[in-house]
């Protein structure tokens, strides 16, 4: 019989939550995804020294406020992670607007157009990124700005109902529904342990799922922020699931028959649900756990965004 791996991509796209470039070659996902915590983990590999030497002299050649300066640094190294995975997927490649800016609508989408041109300077064109947005109020909008440019989206950071409703009214290609960190709020909020059919992330994915495909919405769900394998299984037959490398072994590992549990089949009808700016903002206020890990997701991925800063204005002050 073939792995659980194997059988999962009968079903379902499989993606890479990773920066790890051996682990992408091995494994062989179809995309890639990557947030600032994974970029600033590959540039601390050896793999991309070469790419911090050379984007940190190419700082140095750049004029204007230094901190204008570590922040293009900042991107154009993003962009070589990226780059270095666009070269081992057939796919797409999810690179993240900075976690800063999660609530300026203006400068999301001012950024997003300078990742695509970054990535098209170096013969990528835009139908193979994903241009990756917190599923704020603010990042839907630019989002919704973007999709209508052409400039294929991924909503991260998405936690509810509510915000998946807005994703799909303003037309993003791809929402990013963390399942792994609604459990973990869960579990620390009751106390208890859940299986897999129980698990409060499965069962948000699975609502958003029967949202989409009974309503008869074209944006794809991929599950994403999985803590085991029970989770992914749980998920069987959703459109896409990223996932880490670790879990991807596993599942590559794991022998007996994997169960389709999702399909646009079966999925349950569910009524459409009209979510404008007043609504979206209640109902995430309604609902602690969206609250608290979209806040807590931002402030984490703008920490290690934080860090990369730092550790290239020291590369930089070392290259003087």
């Amino acid at each position: 019989m073939t792995s659980k791996l194997e059988q999962l991509r009968a079903m379902t796209t499989v993606v890479a939550d990773t920066g790890d470039i051996e682990a992408v070659r091995r494994l062989k996902p179809v995309d890639c995804t990557t947030n600032p915590t994974i970029v600033l983990k590959a540039l601390g590999t050896p793999m991309f020294a070469d790419a911090v030497a050379e984007a940190v002299r190419w700082g140095q050649s750049q004029g204007g406020n230094r901190e204008a300066v570590i922040a293009a640094v900042a991107d154009r190294l993003a962009i070589s992670v990226g780059a270095a995975l666009s070269e081992l997927v057939p796919g797409r490649v999810s690179t993240e607007v900075d976690a800063d800016l999660s609530f300026d609508t203006a400068a999301s989408i001012e950024k997003a157009h300078g990742i695509i041109k970054a990535y098209e300077a170096r013969g990528i064109g835009r139908e193979r990124i994903l241009i990756k947005l917190a599923s704020t109020w603010e990042g839907i909008r630019a989002a919704e700005v973007l999709q209508k440019e052409g400039i294929d989206c991924n909503l991260t950071l998405l936690f509810n109902k509510a915000q998946a409703i807005a994703c799909a009214d303003a037309g993003a290609f791809l929402i990013s529904p963390f399942v792994g960190r609604i459990l973990d709020w869960h579990v620390k909020a009751s106390g208890k342990t859940f299986t897999a059919e129980e698990d409060p992330g499965v069962l948000s994915v699975r609502a958003i799922y029967d949202y989409y495909k009974s309503n008869g919405i074209n944006t794809i769900v991929m599950g994403a922020s999985f803590r085991n394998t029970g989770e992914i299984e749980a998920l069987a037959g959703c459109d896409r699931l990223t996932i880490s490398p670790q879990l991807l072994e596993e599942l590559d590992a794991a022998e007996g028959k994997l169960e389709r549990k999702l399909s646009p089949e079966t999925a349950g009808h569910v009524a459409p649900v009209k979510v404008d700016e007043k609504t979206f903002r209640w109902m995430l206020n309604e609902d602690a756990m969206a609250t608290e890990k979209l806040s807590e997701g931002i402030r984490a991925f703008a920490k290690d965004l934080g860090a990369l800063r730092a550790m290239i204005d020291k590369e930089l002050k070392a290259a003087a």
